[in-house]
């Protein structure tokens, strides 16, 4: 090998490089993104979790202190604010149907026996106090962050009052998803996230590949509109995107065991409608590309919001809050929320209408700009 042929590649490879300021912004942005999203996504703790507090305790008196005390107020004072926004009610079948419409996150409930539970316990009497909490199981991450919150300030408010014994938490009859598992919310984010992106950038390259052979130019020529070829396209790709949930579906059931608490063809209809909203936003971005290998270039552009914001990987409740609202403006979140809701919590088409008027909003949107782009690019 002569290193001075091998140096005259690497200047060929710079000189190029040179006359594509994409590539090379790109070069420099991508990490800078990266490392932002990344760093602001994963360094914040899940904070501001709604929760609903029905406190029904009496109150105990306590002989030492020649008092009576409710220590669930207690308790209450200790929780930390930052990771639960609590709301009190009093009524146990509304604060139910509050969860399961999607407001709230948990029920925790203390009886009216709790107070006096925990002082005859720490004399010694043998009762020990029950602490009820009632959560939303289908965002695990979530839930287990509620109960280690409400454990922490019950230690904390036991120990400075000198009464080591424990109260117990009762979690054995959440609202939604018993028994769920990590991998139950897990997979379903999955599914989102490869069908957006396996979609997006398949169209986005052929569609590219069209262009450069030739063959958009050919169609026009024969007398299609713009939005003849987009649609035509949008009705293949989406159809490609169909089959790919349906494998998808069938791999987690089968081979993960997911839990399936809805119906499975809903399931089916939102990652289909998410496949649409795929190729409409693929057919968009491809108007931006030259050939394939600036195609690719959008791949960090696209993967890395999604990867990070849509709630996939790490619950949305666990990003700053003023990061959360830019989470709502990507597709994929709609889909994901939409997904767990019905294999988890069983929702129907009525539960989650908002998710689907949002992913056909984002299609139309979506389809519309590529048309007008294709227009803009005829010079038409």
């Amino acid at each position: 090998m002569r290193p001075g042929r091998a140096f005259l590649v690497t200047k060929r490879i710079f000189w190029s490089l040179r006359h594509d300021p994409r590539t090379i912004a790109l070069m420099c942005f991508a990490p800078i993104l990266a490392m932002c999203i990344f760093g602001i996504a994963f360094s914040g703790n899940i904070e501001n979790v709604k929760v609903i507090v029905i406190n029904r305790d009496q109150g105990a008196y306590v002989p030492a202190s020649n008092m009576t005390i409710r220590i669930s107020d207690l308790i209450i004072d200790n929780m930390d604010e930052k990771k639960l926004n609590i709301h009190h009610m009093t009524d146990e079948n509304e604060a139910i149907g509050a969860v399961k419409d999607g407001k709230y996150s948990s029920i925790i409930i203390f009886p009216e026996d709790f107070s006096r539970s925990v002082v005859n316990a720490s004399q010694g009497g043998g009762e020990q106090a029950v602490l009820r909490i009632r959560s939303d199981q289908s965002q695990v991450n979530v839930a287990t962050e509620i109960v280690q919150t409400v454990t922490n300030a019950m230690l904390k408010t036991l120990g400075d009052r000198g009464m080591k014994t424990p109260v117990a938490m009762d979690v054995s009859d959440p609202i939604y998803g018993k028994g769920a598992r990590f991998i139950d919310m897990f997979v379903p984010g999955i599914m989102g996230f490869v069908v957006f992106l396996l979609t997006t950038l398949l169209t986005l390259i052929s569609f590219v590949g069209e262009r450069t052979r030739g063959t958009l130019t050919r169609l026009f020529a024969n007398g299609l509109t713009e939005g003849e070829i987009v649609t035509g396209y949008a009705i293949a790709f989406g159809m490609v995107g169909m089959v790919q949930v349906g494998i998808l579906l069938t791999v987690a059931i089968l081979l993960f065991d997911i839990m399936v608490v809805g119906n499975p063809l809903i399931a089916f209809l939102i990652a289909s409608l998410l496949a649409v909203v795929s190729v409409s936003l693929g057919i968009l971005l491809s108007s931006l590309a030259q050939r394939e290998s600036q195609a690719i270039q959008f791949f960090p552009i696209i993967i890395l919001p999604v990867f990070l914001l849509a709630g996939i990987f790490w619950p949305r409740e666990a990003m700053p809050l003023w990061l959360r609202p830019l989470s709502y403006l990507i597709p994929v979140t709609y889909a994901v929320d939409a997904l767990r809701s019905v294999l988890i919590r069983g929702w129907g088409l009525a539960d989650i209408w908002v998710q689907l008027l949002a992913l056909v909003g984002f299609a139309a949107i979506f389809l519309t700009g590529a048309v007008y782009m294709l227009k803009f690019m005829r010079g038409r």
